[in-house]
């Protein structure tokens, strides 16, 4: 009898900027790719359009996407799923948290969320492992220095009780946490290559005309961060679903 794999759950909890979506593509899309997933073993629930996904039981494990939305907003559909990250814990489904999915998980376990002190964390930037993450078996590929792509004005102020950090940014502290050996999440995101990291600083550079020096001089240090994609790439690996990986 041929054994069926239950379903990756992607929790998509926003969406692209539209400029983003019509030069390189929308969260889900950034996700199957560089994460090489394969589309008929993933199950994606858009959040913010009252998608709701099933019982945590009924999935391999879960993916939490970045948003436009801000945890602490408290939006109705955040709350949601933070009650439902709360029952996947319970339950030690595996979790990878990126940025929103990152804050989302450790303020639904008693953490605290707010905006960083300095703004926004923005480009390619060198990620450091601490101890700690040197000795995790998911960060043995990563070198005790790495580079990731990072775009978010709110960061985990206060971890939750029981997680552990594994690496800092020079301006966050918290860039990996872990909570046991079942989830992991990243205030950066291995799902944007060069070109996507690019693409967003062009965006905010029309956004924010004041900036734009700035935000070009960040974009001669852009390059794609093939370490935090390993990352993502070794969680999916890690659920044992070779028939989840494309190719």
């Amino acid at each position: 009898m041929e054994y069926e794999m239950k379903p990756l759950l992607l929790m998509q909890t926003g969406d692209a900027p539209e400029a983003i979506q019509q030069t390189q593509a929308n969260f889900e899309q950034m996700f199957l790719q560089q994460g090489h997933i394969a589309a008929e073993r993933l199950h994606i629930v858009h959040l913010p359009s009252g998608e709701q996904p099933q019982s945590p039981a009924a999935y391999c494990g879960v993916v939490i996407t970045g948003s436009p939305a801000m945890v602490t907003e408290r939006l109705p559909w955040s709350e949601q799923a933070a009650e439902w990250l709360r029952q996947a814990m319970a339950i030690r489904l595996p979790i990878f948290g990126v940025c929103y999915g990152h804050q989302l998980l450790a303020d639904a376990l008693g953490g605290e969320v707010g905006y960083l002190a300095n703004g926004m964390e923005v480009g390619t930037l060198e990620i450091e492992l601490l101890p700690a993450g040197a000795n995790d078996r998911r960060l043995m590929m990563l070198p005790p220095r790495f580079k990731a792509n990072l775009i978010h004005a709110q960061s985990v102020l206060t971890p939750p009780p029981g997680a552990e950090v594994l690496a800092r940014s020079a301006a966050d502290p918290h860039q990996i946490l872990r909570y046991g050996d079942n989830a992991l999440t990243t205030q950066f995101h291995p799902e944007f290559n060069g070109a996507i990291m690019h693409h967003y600083l062009s965006w905010l550079g029309d956004l924010q005309p004041d900036n734009l020096a700035d935000y070009q001089q960040k974009q001669q240090q852009v390059s794609d961060t093939p370490f935090s994609q390993l990352l993502l790439q070794g969680f999916v690996v890690s659920l044992g679903a070779q028939q989840a990986l494309a190719g």
